[in-house]
């Protein structure tokens, strides 16, 4: 499988690493193995809507209503491996101790909360898509913007995010970078070629997130880079620099 587009400009936000030169330094910074900091305050959600958010749906919806303040784009998808599991879990350990559950929580607690709530928060009747894949959910966003933008689509805003994760999946889920949030408008083109590749070999859990070492082999010097999918392919990157 191989394709090609464009991608016009991006956002990202994580604990203490919340500008363009912030993470720009992150990406050239091969020891930087964990994110550490205070949880940056949203810029572009009220307070009251803020407060009521996961802190990966804020990410996520914080990034994506800065992009869509210089772009217009045919339609946003989110991805997200874990969605609302920080409400989730919130919930379930309710239930297992017979306590009341807050029914805002439970509203709030479905994979596309961050979706709509950027729809709410920018009063933007926006087509929006919420994805979910495991460790693949940013390559098959990728793959969903693609095929939009050659069915006719001009630019599409693409999200991936995952908030904080409850303890009790500490020995299945890497959250060492968690929470954070990368949002990029792709548009069709070919400055960015990929292609899938075969890697026989058992599955592992990513070092990083896909959307993080997309991110970080764009924002380096190298002309090619890999997307580990977690299992038996990864994703290969190239550009013209």
């Amino acid at each position: 499988m191989k394709f090609t587009l464009d991608m016009l400009d991006w956002r990202a936000l994580a604990p203490g690493v919340n500008s363009c030169e912030h993470w720009i330094q992150w990406a050239n910074r091969p020891d930087a193995d964990t994110f550490s900091g205070e949880i940056p305050k949203s810029v572009q959600i009220p307070m009251m809507t803020a407060r009521r958010m996961s802190i990966g749906s804020r990410f996520a919806v914080d990034i994506g209503l800065d992009l869509l303040e210089y772009y217009n784009v045919d339609t946003a998808i989110f991805t997200s491996r874990h969605g609302e599991l920080e409400k989730t879990g919130r919930i379930l350990h309710n239930l297992a101790n017979e306590e009341p559950v807050s029914p805002t929580e439970f509203s709030m607690s479905v994979h596309n909360t961050a979706a709509g709530w950027l729809t709410i928060a920018g009063k933007n009747p926006l087509p929006v898509t919420s994805l979910a894949a495991g460790d693949d959910s940013f390559q098959q966003g990728i793959l969903e913007a693609q095929s939009m933008l050659s069915a006719g689509a001009s630019r599409i805003m693409l999200v991936d995010f995952d908030g904080q994760i409850p303890a009790i999946y500490n020995e299945s889920v890497n959250s060492e970078f968690l929470p954070y949030a990368v949002a990029i408008i792709l548009t069709a083109g070919n400055t960015l070629q990929c292609e899938r590749v075969s890697m026989p070999g058992e599955h592992r859990i990513l070092p990083l997130v896909q959307s993080l070492q997309f991110l970080r082999g764009y924002l380096s010097s190298s002309s090619v880079f890999d997307v580990s999918a977690g299992n038996r392919h990864s994703w290969q990157w190239s550009r013209d620099l």
